[in-house]
């Protein structure tokens, strides 16, 4: 599991990072807004951490860009514990806001919460023309015909899926799929699509699987 800290306070940050990967999660840091932005362009989360009072691009503009890419669940940790503050947090697509200071147990028990809940295009059917995967049951088919994957092809596949028609680059793929960074040099990505291309793609008239050169790869209908 990723977590990303948007914390522009270095003790504070050093401390929400410290506890969480003690925690046993993958913590990444950002100390202001254009940082965040960066990060959540370049890698993959399952959930972040946002302050509200950051140099530069504020906590609020932070999530405007965040929720243009994604429904990545966003807890808010701020001193600005107003009403108002807090209302605006959550209508601007905020999942939870907690106010500063606060205890680590209380934090641990929001991230985990939100995390049980995840994202919301985490559905149990994921679906694009004529392919359908049943998350539960681990199962895919095709134009009903069932096909076989391996765990790191069903994840693969998965990840497409939830992220249909985005341009994904091979850092993010790896990021999410074998969960951690490979040298940019490597071709492990191109390996496990070409894989997956074969039982997806190549016995069926319609490809789904798109090369986006120099950028990466994106599953859509049509390219």
């Amino acid at each position: 599991v990723r977590i990303l800290i948007v914390e522009d306070e270095p003790k504070t940050a050093d401390y929400l990072a410290g506890g969480l990967a003690e925690s046993g999660y993958a913590v990444t840091v950002a100390r202001d807004g254009r940082s965040a932005q960066h990060c959540f362009e370049s890698a993959l989360f399952d959930l972040v951490l946002l302050d509200v009072m950051l140099p530069g691009m504020d906590g609020w503009e932070v999530l405007r860009v965040i929720r243009r890419r994604a429904s990545t669940p966003v807890l808010f940790l701020s001193a600005r514990d107003s009403v108002q503050d807090r209302v605006k947090g959550l209508e601007l697509g905020g999942d939870d806001y907690l106010i500063k200071p606060f205890s680590y147990a209380e934090l641990l028990a929001r991230v985990r919460s939100l995390l049980r809940r995840g994202p919301v295009q985490c559905q149990d059917v994921l679906r694009l023309g004529d392919l359908e995967m049943v998350v539960g049951r681990f199962e895919v088919r095709r134009a009903g015909r069932l096909i076989r994957l391996t765990a790191k092809e069903f994840v693969l596949l998965r990840l497409l899926l939830e992220r249909q028609g985005e341009v994904l680059t091979r850092t993010m793929i790896a990021s999410h799929v074998w969960l951690m960074n490979f040298d940019c040099d490597t071709n492990v990505v191109d390996v496990a699509i070409r894989r997956l291309r074969m039982k997806i793609d190549e016995p069926y008239p319609d490809r789904l699987i798109h090369t986006v050169r120099g950028m990466g790869y994106r599953l859509a209908l049509c390219e």
